[in-house]
């Protein structure tokens, strides 16, 4: 098990084709210095600024500093996957004996940006939001929560979430990084669409400006709940789409940063060009990367079909390859490489397409699609138009499908139109699709795969995925549960292959030395709160 691998490169004085050999940052502690402006680049367009509703990084960069959650991953170990404190709760919550509800004392030294103070009835007001929202309302995670009986705030300062059974995983699905805390004032007096275009959070930065298409803007919120920080004087978050732009902006100094990741030969680049003054923080990435087929047609309804794409993959041929020029890396199933809970390689290699022998591999395809009535298969890929690394493992599939006898190309379009195809046209054959998660959280992550989940998009009519899943999710002997989770994952990628994993993503960030106290977490949404984050100025 790799435990999470976590390595940091510090770069010195490395040539263009160094071997980048990894080493771990483990100097001593750095007094943080007040001032400055951090400016970084953002590679995508903020849809609204609901957090509640939004899953995209493009929202969660520029707009988390000026909100706070009831409990975050600790951002001086965001690699942990049990290691979760108070934000704006204090000290340790209380867990019932019956392990049915758990209490949270809230801070008393809160006030949001228009000076309201904050009391656990506004985090009340918020959960019950995400939770239970009034009809119309989205809430994206809402799926995480329903085995939470109740929300209720007994006293001004006190919050208790109360469960119909037991479940250890609702520790980390509160600790959501999007579960932006919002006023209840605001929420009886705007209603619950105001947040999609207005900000009034208790976060370490307030908001100064938004230019669309062009940046973010953020200033010190000098009442923080937190003393002495935030250290910045504030942020800028720059919206850069195109990758070679945010390259030359870190390398020319107009930002230290991208919070999102770059593939491995961007990293070699500035690492050649800058020597010292860059830094690269690396990490394994919790987003799985595959397709998904589309049920609704005729010709993906058949299972033999589905099973046909992926017996076509040679993952093992080819990811050290795709490793070189992509962020991709390992090769999985629906579970995050190294946790308790992932299948093993001698288990997965049983499954289509994880074995060694890809003669054998794509015999069976071509079997298979012959069987079906359907030797040379028409497909066509919906993809979303992102080089990294949508287009780069888009082009793969298409070229394993190819060498079965499939008549395979691609569609690549922008992301809008992307996802309304997934979400609402639905009339794709198969799709790029993602599992991007938050906090390292298996049992609850992998709801995405039962039929009914908000983003599966398989179109698929599949009671015995979700039978599973909950056998899986409630079960509370570990032995036991990993055995369940095999069954859970066998289902969905081996027997109805209702979607087929390519790889799991690899995290890697580049960033101008100078900035400091901000760790890699294994998830672009994790740590983006910049309350630890301060500029060095002896190294601008």
């Amino acid at each position: 098990m790799r435990a999470f691998q976590h390595r940091l490169l510090l770069s010195g004085t490395l040539a263009a084709s160094a071997a980048l050999a990894f080493a771990s940052v483990a100097g001593a502690a750095e007094t943080p210095v007040r001032g400055g402006i951090l400016d970084f680049v953002v590679g995508s367009t903020i849809p609204s600024y609901d957090g509640h509703q939004e899953t995209t990084f493009g929202m969660i960069h520029p707009i988390a500093p000026f909100y706070s959650l009831l409990i975050r991953i600790n951002p001086e170990n965001p690699q942990s996957t049990t290691d979760f404190i108070c934000d704006l709760c204090e000290g340790k919550w209380e867990e019932a004996a019956d392990r049915k509800s758990y209490t949270f004392k809230i801070r008393e030294n809160v006030k949001f940006h228009d000076g309201t103070p904050l009391t656990a009835a506004d985090l009340k007001a918020t959960l019950d939001k995400i939770i239970f929202p009034p009809e119309g309302i989205p809430s994206s995670r809402k799926a995480w929560y329903s085995q939470v009986e109740a929300v209720e705030a007994p006293e001004k300062y006190k919050l208790v979430v109360k469960l119909k059974r037991p479940l250890p995983a609702i520790i980390p699905a509160l600790a959501s990084p999007f579960n932006f805390v919002y006023s209840k004032n605001d929420l009886d007096k705007h209603g619950y669409d105001w947040h999609k275009s207005h900000i009034n959070g208790t976060g370490a930065f307030r908001f100064v400006q938004q230019q669309p298409g062009a940046f973010v803007e953020g200033k010190r919120n000098e009442d923080y709940f937190v003393a002495g920080r935030p250290y910045l004087d504030g942020f800028k978050a720059i919206q850069a789409p195109k990758m070679s732009v945010r390259l030359q902006a870190i390398r020319g100094d107009r930002a230290a940063a991208e919070f999102r990741g770059f593939p491995p030969k961007a990293r070699d680049d500035l690492v050649a060009a800058m020597g010292d003054r860059i830094k690269v923080q690396e990490s394994d990435w919790n987003v799985i990367m595959g397709v998904t087929p589309n049920q609704k047609k005729k010709q993906f309804q058949d299972v033999r079909v589905r099973k046909a794409l992926a017996h076509a993959l040679d993952r093992q041929g080819t990811i050290k390859h795709l490793s070189k020029i992509a962020i991709v890396k390992t090769i999985g199933g629906i579970v995050f490489p190294g946790h308790r809970l992932e299948g093993k390689k001698e288990w997965l290699a049983k499954l289509p397409g994880y074995g060694n022998d890809i003669k054998a591999a794509r015999a069976e395809a071509k079997k298979l699609l012959t069987e079906a009535g359907q030797p040379s298969l028409k497909v066509t890929l919906w993809n979303r138009a992102v080089d990294q690394p949508y287009k780069v493992v888009g082009t793969w599939f298409v070229d394993q499908w190819r060498k079965v006898g499939m008549q395979a190309d691609q569609s690549v379009v922008p992301s809008g139109p992307w996802f309304a195809g997934l979400r609402k046209t639905k009339d794709f054959d198969v799709s790029i699709d993602f599992n991007a998660q938050t906090v390292i959280n298996p049992t609850i992550d992998v709801s995405k795969w039962i039929c009914d989940a908000g983003n599966n998009y398989s179109n698929c009519q599949d009671k015995k995925a979700s039978d599973l899943y909950f056998a899986m999710l409630y079960e509370s002997d570990p032995e036991l549960q990993y055995d369940k989770m095999r069954a859970y994952e066998k289902h969905i990628i081996g027997d109805t292959a209702q979607y087929i994993p390519a790889f799991w993503w690899y995290k890697i960030n580049p960033h101008r030395t100078y900035m400091k106290g901000w760790k890699i977490a294994p998830s672009h949404y994790l740590n983006q709160q910049l309350d630890t984050v301060w500029i060095d100025p002896k190294l601008r």
